[in-house]
C-alpha cells in the first residue's frame, strides 16, 4: 500500500509542476506555445483554457495535499 501511494504521490507532482509551469506569468510564460497568450483582446482578461488550467491545478494541487497527508498517516 505504501509503494502504490508513493508512486501516485510521484505522478501528482510531477503533474501539479507541469501544471504549474503551463500558467501564464508577466512575460507569457509556456502556455504561449499552446495559445494561451492569444487572448490580448479579450475584455474579461481570461478565456476558458485559462479558468480551466487554474482549476485542474487547484484540483491536482488537493490531491497532492490528500497523498501526502496519507503517506504521513500510513507511515508514522
Amino acid at each position: 500500500m505504501d509503494g502504490f501511494v508513493a508512486v501516485f504521490q510521484l505522478l501528482v507532482s510531477l503533474a501539479l509542476i507541469f501544471l504549474i509551469l503551463l500558467h501564464a506569468g508577466r512575460g507569457g510564460g509556456v502556455s504561449d506555445m499552446f495559445g494561451g497568450g492569444m487572448s490580448s483582446g479579450n475584455i474579461t482578461g481570461s478565456t476558458v483554457v485559462e479558468r480551466n488550467l487554474d482549476r485542474l491545478t487547484v484540483l491536482v494541487a488537493v490531491l497532492f495535499s490528500a497523498t501526502t497527508f496519507l503517506l504521513t498517516w500510513l507511515l508514522a
